[in-house]
């Protein structure tokens, strides 16, 4: 019986750790985008998942120019224009918490499109009952 080399092996096992550990890291942090509120806004620059609560009045198209309203700090007062376009789910309204993708453009956010979700309150927080 021929003897095999163990230096394949150990190479083939070092390639394949190499591997591993690299695809670990960028699921976990070089694909990421930094989520903040409001007043975190102005410490990023580029893309960011903006999330806060909708503040008022709600105008404009989201299939046309753009829907625009203002997002505040879920627990502050810090806000920031907003402009988003495509789909907007049918919990969207004054008073919800909402998260979106973008970044800011000449001190707007603007979303990328059908980045819009909404945050539902009622089915994450304890009853009145309770």
């Amino acid at each position: 019986m021929a003897r095999r080399n163990p230096v394949r092996l150990v190479i083939a096992l070092s390639i394949a750790a190499v591997l591993a550990a690299f695809l670990v890291y960028t699921s976990f942090a070089g694909g990421a985008t930094p989520s903040v509120q409001p007043s975190q806004l102005s410490a990023h620059d580029g893309r960011v998942t903006l999330g806060g609560k909708v503040v008022g009045p709600v105008t404009g198209e989201a299939h046309g120019s753009g829907l625009r309203f203002t997002l505040r700090d879920v627990k502050g007062t810090k806000t920031v224009p907003v402009v988003y376009t495509g789909s907007v789910p049918d919990l969207f309204k004054v008073g919800r918490e909402v998260m979106l993708k973008g970044e800011v453009e000449q001190g707007v956010f603007v979303a990328e499109k059908d980045s819009l979700v909404t945050k539902c309150p009622s089915k994450y927080s304890p009853s009145k009952n309770a």
